[in-house]
């Protein structure tokens, strides 16, 4: 599995839980991540599931890139993870290979590798979020990166780990009925465990505390909501339940120093920076504020906590698009950020939160199949494969 993984926790996350998924169901399989995530290591992974490290980057505010650690420049940072990618693949020879949202990786640096694997039989899969952007915006980016040949000529399989009645992501893609017939929505992926795993000890929250959850992700562009939150607990002592605000491990470190500060003057509001079994945390909680990420619309639906969700619209739509089809459908309730941030109307907005009806209330069929279709899918491309090789009967006589 390969993650461009430039900034934040979302594609790392969506790929440990794929991966996880496939070696329980197949107790022969193994899967190696490739991934530039600067805090991979401090997840725990299941057997049988490692990871290749490569040198990271981070995007900044105009767009551009640069190297995250390594006091070179970009293209050089990026020939060196082109190559450990490809490297990577010819010696460990994969079955499959999924490729998380960039379908030529990081300014085309999996390009290399998907040509090799394409050379050799190995079923190639593009795997999708259920919001990639505002179509206009993606239909520009993607005619800038000459992205839209490379699912032709490469992959077998696009899997949108969502459904359409939220999204079809690559709405404004002028797409051949060849690519379009690749194309299948798994659902979501359901998140489990969480009730197993001790609650970390927090000073002002009790093990038994009922609690909301306020969460962004990494942290790096969640500043705003964290503010409004505790803005609204400084304006209204009196709400009826605490805060617990994950501010996240990417999050400016001055920003996070003001925050605690803010958060350790009012007895009802306790400030954390990452835990890396937050499942334990949405599992406990009462209710979840958040910005509506990909994994943290997962987990309220798997965990069926009522949400509200102040999505950001900069750099990209997605968690607005996200979160304002949710609304419709009664899923979670959405509160624009408006740049005023009125503290009042946050306060009211967390008052009422407890009150909102659960996802379970509403009837979607298939909303959280991901994984078992992930499976099926898998499944598929292992057969194929084995089919070309003449060895079908390998996979069906090994589980």
């Amino acid at each position: 599995m390969y993650s461009h993984d430039s900034f934040g926790l979302g594609h790392l996350r969506r790929c440990r839980e794929i991966a996880h998924t496939l070696v329980e169901e197949h107790k022969n399989l193994s899967v190696l991540i490739l991934s530039g995530s600067p805090i991979i290591g401090s997840f725990g992974f299941k057997a049988r599931v490692d990871f290749v490290r490569i040198p990271g980057v981070i995007k900044l505010r105009n767009g551009d890139y640069t190297s995250l650690n390594l006091h070179i420049d970009i293209e050089q940072t990026l020939s060196i993870r082109s190559s450990i990618i490809k490297h990577t693949a010819e010696f460990y020879d994969p079955d499959l290979f999924i490729v998380d949202k960039e379908p030529l990786g990081l300014r085309g640096e999996v390009e290399d590798t998907l040509r090799l694997l394409k050379n050799r039989g190995t079923p190639c899969v593009l795997g999708l979020r259920d919001v990639m952007d505002d179509p206009d915006l993606l239909s520009t980016e993607w005619e800038r990166k000459n992205t839209a040949p490379a699912l032709s000529e490469y992959y077998d399989d696009i899997w949108i780990y969502g459904l359409p009645q939220i999204c079809d992501p690559l709405d404004g893609i002028d797409l051949p009925p060849s690519v379009q017939r690749k194309m299948t929505y798994t659902g979501y992926l359901r998140r489990t465990g969480g009730s197993d795993v001790p609650m970390p000890v927090l000073e002002k929250i009790g093990e038994e505390t009922p609690y909301l959850l306020v969460t962004v992700g990494g942290g790096g562009d969640g500043e705003e909501i964290i503010d409004w939150v505790i803005s609204a607990y400084e304006n209204d002592p009196d709400l009826p339940y605490p805060a617990l605000i994950a501010l996240g491990p990417f999050m400016n470190s001055d920003l996070q120093h003001d925050f605690q500060v803010r958060a350790s003057k009012l007895p009802n509001v306790e400030a954390i920076t990452f835990n890396a079994q937050f499942e334990s945390l949405v599992d406990r909680a009462i209710g979840i504020v958040g910005m509506g990420g990909y994994n943290t619309f997962c987990e309220i639906l798997s965990y069926d906590k009522r949400a509200l969700i102040v999505p950001r619209t900069v750099p990209r739509m997605e968690q607005y698009i996200r979160a304002s089809r949710a609304q419709e459908l009664g899923l979670v309730r959405m509160l624009e950020n408006d740049d005023k941030r009125d503290p009042q109307k946050m306060a009211t907005a967390l008052r009422n939160l407890p009150q909102q009806h659960l996802p379970s209330d509403v009837v979607v069929p298939g909303l959280l199949d991901g994984q078992k279709n992930v499976i099926k899918l898998a499944d598929n491309c292992f057969k194929a494969k084995l089919s070309k090789l003449g060895l079908i009967d390998k996979l069906s006589n090994t589980n």
